[in-house]
Formats: C-alpha cells, sequence, structure tokens
C-alpha cells in the first residue's frame, strides 16, 4: 500500500533508521531557500494550521506500523516537503507517534523560524530530538539565502538577533538531543566574519552535533552554488568539538528526503509495480540520480532504470542534468 505521508523507513547518519512523517502535503514553508531541493515554495507564510490533520498521519502510521511489524526503527521524524512547525497538530502527532511507535524516539526536523513563538518552542520540547538549521547570524546572508516570509525579516538584524537567541532559549529548556545544521552557499554566507559570529554562538548554544554542508544537487534556484571544500573544512575545523565529522548530505538541510547516505527498506520483491510506485514516491520527495534511488530503494540500478523510463514514457517524471553531468529525474508537479 502506498502512502501518501510516510516515506522510509532511511538510514541516516545522524537519526539512524528513521521513518519519516511528512506534516505538510506540499511545499508549504517560511523559508524560499535558493539551494531547496524540494523546489520553489509554493504557500510563503507564518499561519500555523493543520495543513495535513493528525488524524490522517496517524491513520497511515497505523497501517504502516502494521504491515512492518518487527521492522526496527532508531527515530520516527517529523518533516515535509516545508517547514513542519507549520503544522498546529504537531503535539497530537508526536504524542499519537510515540503511542503507536513505543520506544521510538521522536525526531523533529525545522528551519528554526518559529523558535521565537514560546508555544512552539513548548511543543517541540516534547520531541526526543530536535534538528534546526541556522545558516546565518547576519540579516543579509541569510534575506538572500533562505529567502524569508518578509514578516520575520522586517525587523532587519535585530529580528534575525532575536531568532538566534530563540534557539538557546530553547535549549535551555529542552532537555532532548540538539544536532545543528549550517548550510554554506558560496559567495552568500561562507565569510570569515559569518565564522566568527558562528565560533561565538555555537558554543552558547551548546548543540549536541554541529553539521556543516553544502549543496551536492540542483537547488531550487540556479543562483545557488556550492561552498568549496576548503571552505567546509575551514568551517569544520572551527567548530570543533561541536562540528560532525562529514557525510553524505542533502541540499534542503533539515528538510526530509532520501538523501545520499540514506538506506529505505527494501523494495518488498522487487515486483515491477512496487518498484515503480516506490520510485514515484521517492521522487515526489526530492530529485535523484537512478544511482541514488538504487541505493535507498535497495534494488539493482537495472531495476530502477527500467521503472524510469517506464514513468518518463507514462509523463509523470522529468529529467535534467546534476552538477556532475548526471541525469536527474523529479515528479512533474
Amino acid at each position: 500500500m502506498p502512502f501518501q505521508y510516510i516515506f522510509g523507513p532511511v538510514a541516516s547518519s545522524r537519526l539512524g533508521r528513521s521513518l519519516g512523517l511528512d506534516l505538510l502535503g506540499s511545499k508549504i514553508c517560511t523559508f524560499d531557500c535558493l539551494y531547496c531541493e524540494v523546489g520553489p515554495t509554493r504557500r510563503l507564510t507564518l499561519e500555523r494550521r493543520p495543513y495535513v490533520p493528525a488524524s490522517e498521519i496517524l491513520t497511515e502510521l497505523k497501517a504502516w506500523n502494521q504491515q512492518n511489524q518487527g521492522l526496527s526503527l532508531d527515530h520516527v521524524t517529523l518533516g515535509g516537503s516545508g517547514e513542519p512547525t507549520l503544522n498546529s497538530e504537531m503535539p497530537a502527532i508526536i504524542a499519537g507517534a510515540r503511542e503507536i511507535l513505543p520506544g521510538v524516539p521522536v525526531a523533529v526536523l525545522t528551519n528554526s523560524t518559529l523558535m521565537t513563538d514560546p508555544t512552539v518552542r513548548a511543543e517541540l520540547a516534547k520531541a526526543d530530538a530536535v534538528l534546526p538549521s541556522l545558516d546565518s547570524l547576519r540579516w543579509e546572508p541569510l534575506a538572500s539565502l533562505n529567502r524569508p516570509n518578509p514578516r520575520l525579516i522586517a525587523g532587519g538584524q535585530k529580528a534575525v538577533d532575536e531568532l538566534a537567541e530563540s534557539l538557546v532559549t530553547f535549549r535551555k529548556q529542552f532537555h532532548g538531543r540538539l544536532y545543528l545544521e549550517i548550510f554554506l552557499a558560496l559567495g552568500v554566507n561562507d565569510s570569515d566574519e559569518d565564522l566568527a559570529l558562528f565560533r561565538e554562538y555555537v558554543p552558547r548554544l551548546a548543540p549536541d552535533r554541529v553539521d556543516v554542508v553544502t549543496l551536492s544537487r540542483p537547488g531550487a534556484y540556479a543562483e545557488a552554488h556550492p561552498a568549496t571544500p576548503e571552505t567546509l573544512k575551514h568551517w569544520r575545523d572551527a567548530l570543533c568539538p561541536f562540528c560532525a565529522a562529514p557525510a553524505g548530505q542533502d541540499n534542503a538541510g533539515p528538510r526530509p528526503g532520501t538523501a545520499p547516505d540514506r538506506k529505505t527498506a527494501p523494495v518488498q520483491g522487487a515486483d515491477p509495480i512496487t518498484v515503480l510506485e516506490a520510485v514515484r514516491a521517492s521522487l515526489a520527495r526530492r530529485p535523484q540520480t537512478a544511482s541514488q534511488l538504487a541505493d535507498a530503494l535497495d534494488v539493482s540500478r537495472t531495476t530502477v532504470v527500467s521503472a524510469l523510463e517506464s514513468l518518463e514514457k507514462q509523463g509523470h517524471i522529468t529529467r535534467r542534468t546534476d552538477q556532475n553531468g548526471e541525469p536527474l529525474y523529479g515528479v512533474l508537479r
């Protein structure tokens, strides 16, 4: 049975074997990031609503659990095609996931923008792990790279300072694991000035881990370019001991989706129809090459290529070229 709001499990370097829950259903976000692999934001908003009702997500999760008895998980991860904290029924989803999957820690991915809301901080504090992103501590780079809803940064640098401090406030009340991610784009937020601010900020935040990443495949907009390997190493060295060793990454930072270092549960029996559905569902989360899909779905590359050819003939997917010259597939939206 294909699921609309559940994806994975995927094997993540940060969360182990993780089952993803999509709390948005489409690209609804507080940001319209240059680098987002999901694509341009369709609804740029700060409004919290039950974009996908908790009842629908939890009904699917119960069905998934019944079909996958005995499959071990390290986390169930609340994410989505945009910013998951926009879903006002997030607390019910956290509680329901714990009830359906007892003993499985709950993680939440977030771009940190709603951390200034005490209600959101209190809701997130109920999770076992929170993975926030914060790409700059300066107004200009953040505005250029993340392209936020105008209301978010109407206060200029003061608004960015308040956002950063709200994360520190959250850390003081949160007793779970906090994994910070910083996404660098060439010539936007990778300066020595940016790094100096993070060197002061990260020890105050005291995250359990910091991941410094960059573009690894085409983002939403052509203006996004990857930071150099030398810059990445410089930042990672400077942010030790918090910074994690380099690992596979995806452009969307804490957005859900199957990244190169992640692997989903094997497609049962590699049945052609099942593979076709699995490939289409995986591409709905993010664009991928045939090799990435084969690794993610744990099936042969030949099987994946056959499925891609069928989907392309049916007009369900698009094809373009990634930064390495390989065909990159995505769904028509």
